[in-house]
């Protein structure tokens, strides 16, 4: 019972990672599903639901669907569903049912795409991954279909890969991070997926260079580098305002900081400019090694949470505040840092 979760809440899923990259897109989004898993994206894990439209669309399945396959239906649904609706492609995001009955996602896309001639794109997402998991699959899958012209590169200009609501708990993260980078001497920023759609998709080649501001958009970036010769780095320019006032007098300090790890390395580096501490970053999500410093780790579970911080003697913790309650002898201080993957939480 190594994963049974008694204090935390379920993470968001690899499919809400999905929809999330794809939601500003301007196509048609269906979860392959009988209407749960799309009421458990639009009802929790995507905020922008209530606020901005997309096209997000279940598949419907019933039971005999499901036990028999019936691929040709689904192919007229999407069909019947295009035809309603102005968008410039179609993607199927997978969840349990169709990932135990192994759907054939690959034969599913051509069978659209012959039909009807318009782009469609895959995302096997299975409903037991990670949200990071989900994004990184959607953001490969959408740029390895759009993204195929080399064009002449535009000095000054910069995109930005992996900022979703999920990652940064915010409706304005990408105007944040594009205001940040801006004031930083880059003339004109893309922030794919959260204020720039598929038109800069198309012309992603032309970027100077792309910033990765979270996990999922190293798979991406790695892409655009090998096809294009795109630069790219790792970093997170912007940390929320209140978080930045909590980061001065750490000095001397053990500090844990939990989140995405990029966003987490921004924290360290942020409190290393300040004071002189001994920070540690650990993430319940991707971690790449050349990423890390030697001490930091990935969390697995809330035992191995709780036994982390026990043996770590850390004197303050920076992370969702939703996390703590899984630490009951914690007698440290807590910085609250959403991360809305784990708690739903989220800044205006």
């Amino acid at each position: 019972m190594k994963n049974l979760l008694k204090y935390l809440s379920p993470f968001a899923p690899d499919i809400s990672g999905a929809v999330s990259v794809l939601y500003e897109m301007d196509g048609l989004i269906v979860i392959c599903d009988a209407g749960g898993c799309t009421g458990n994206v639009c009802g929790f894990d995507e905020p922008r639901w209530f606020r901005k439209k997309s096209a997000i669309f279940s598949a419907g399945l019933r039971d005999m669907d499901a036990i028999l396959g019936r691929d040709d239906r689904l192919v007229s649904k999407l069909q019947d569903a295009m035809s309603k609706t102005d968008r410039e492609f179609m993607s199927i995001i997978g969840t349990p049912v169709p990932a135990v009955i192994a759907t054939d996602f690959r034969a599913l896309k051509h069978m659209f795409r012959k039909n009807t001639g318009i782009p469609a794109i895959a995302v096997e997402t299975t409903g037991v991954g990670l949200y990071d998991e989900g994004e990184e699959s959607a953001m490969l899958a959408l740029f390895e279909l759009f993204a195929e012209q080399a064009l002449p590169v535009n000095k000054g200009s910069v995109g930005v890969l992996g900022v979703t609501p999920l990652e940064f708990s915010s409706l304005s993260a990408g105007e944040l991070i594009a205001e940040t980078l801006e004031c930083g001497g880059w003339n004109k920023v893309f922030c794919y997926g959260m204020g720039s759609g598929l038109e800069s998709v198309r012309r992603a080649s032309a970027v100077e260079k792309n910033i990765v501001v979270s996990p999922a958009g190293l798979k991406t970036a790695e892409y655009l580098k090998v096809n294009f010769g795109t630069p790219y780095a790792a970093v997170c320019p912007f940390i929320p305002a209140e978080l930045k006032k909590s980061l001065h007098g750490l000095k001397g300090k053990r500090v844990l900081v939990i989140h995405q790890q990029i966003m987490a390395n921004a924290v360290r580096g942020e409190i290393y400019k300040n004071d002189d501490a001994d920070v540690t970053v650990a993430s319940w999500f991707m971690m790449q090694n050349d990423l890390k410093d030697e001490k930091d780790f990935r969390l697995t579970d809330e035992e191995q949470f709780a036994e982390a911080v026990k043996d770590g003697g850390y004197d303050v913790i920076i992370g969702d505040i939703f996390l703590k309650r899984t630490l009951k002898g914690y007698k440290g201080a807590f910085i609250d840092f959403p991360h809305f993957a784990v708690s739903g939480r989220f800044e205006e």
